[in-house]
């Protein structure tokens, strides 16, 4: 499968603080890839590199197989850009910005330009200064969609949109990638990643903790399990059960957590006569508290090790 983006030990510094360290990432054609981590962790940053509007320290980054410093315009031909924030001409109307971009560009359908005002529910004969936050976002995302680029690159894209919106939003991205484009999409909403996204790539503190499909990056969580039985509940089968914790018993009733694969678990509840069974998958909040948890955790134990072992050499 063609590479859309690549991007090989990409690493931005500002000075003394943290930009990006060591990023590589691989996004493939046709799919929606989710960029996803706290605000500061590098998300911006990587997209701006991306787009050659802030160069790198080190390592390289590559769209359509065009390094990026290279040969930006070539590049910036076949996008469409939505950045997280961002500042538009106060006195112009909605549809004289979109038409500015469009004539900027060259290529603009009007009539799809047209649908995508309807199914935004946008008012483009306002000024731009008049519009709320929602409002201004339905501008930046008709911008970025006009011209059906193929490849979107979207920072933190349904900021400010409300549910019915985002819905559309979301039913349009399916479309676009339906007819071949590729997408980038960051964010720190997970709830919008889990339910959008082909794959994840986790970052925090610039640093990349973990690229997976989003079904794998639940295995990370806890499933939390019910089983129950008509007899004496067979605990002890259950807690030799590698990733089974947290394990109590009410009545006939066992509850327990799963860490990975639950499939061991139900495998061993139907050899045992369950008569009832009851599991909650993780979502991909659960999953990334549980891996910036346990990252934390590590660091913190790491530290506390480090400072015992100047303690012994004192």
């Amino acid at each position: 499968m063609t590479a859309v983006i690549r991007t090989e030990k990409l690493t931005k510094s500002y000075g003394s603080h943290r930009g990006i360290v060591d990023v590589d990432l691989e996004v493939d054609q046709g799919e929606v890839f989710g960029f996803l981590g706290p605000n500061g962790a590098g998300k911006t940053t990587t997209i701006r590199v991306l787009l050659d509007l802030i160069r790198p320290t080190s390592g390289k980054a590559f769209v359509f197989d065009i390094e990026s410093s290279a040969d930006p315009a070539a590049i910036h031909r076949r996008i469409g850009y939505l950045p997280g924030e961002f500042a538009l001409y106060d006195r112009l109307t909605g549809r004289q910005t979109l038409e500015y971009f469009g004539n900027l560009r060259g290529g603009v359908d009007k009539a799809y330009q047209t649908e995508l005002i309807g199914r935004f529910d946008l008012d483009p004969s306002r000024r731009f200064r008049e519009y709320s936050k929602g409002n201004k976002q339905k501008v930046g995302l008709v911008a970025a969609l006009q011209h059906r680029p193929e490849l979107l690159l979207l920072d933190e894209p349904t900021s400010g949109l409300d549910p019915l919106v985002q819905q559309t939003f979301f039913t349009l991205l399916r479309e676009r990638v339906k007819d071949g484009a590729t997408v980038f999409l960051s964010s720190h909403i997970l709830s919008e990643v889990e339910r959008s996204c082909d794959r994840v790539a986790i970052i925090r503190e610039g640093r990349l903790v973990r690229v997976d499909r989003v079904d794998a990056l639940r295995d990370l969580a806890h499933h939390q399990v019910e089983l129950r039985f008509e007899g004496v509940p067979p605990v002890a089968e259950f807690q030799k059960i590698p990733g089974v914790s947290d394990v109590t018993v009410e009545d006939h009733l066992i509850r327990l957590r799963v860490l990975g694969p639950i499939t061991p678990v139900v495998q061993a509840a139907a050899r045992l006569g369950v008569t009832d069974f009851l599991s909650r998958e993780p979502t991909l909040e659960e999953t990334f508290l549980a891996q910036y948890g346990r990252e934390t955790s590590e660091a913190t134990e790491a530290a506390e090790a480090a400072a015992a072992e100047a303690g012994e050499a004192r």
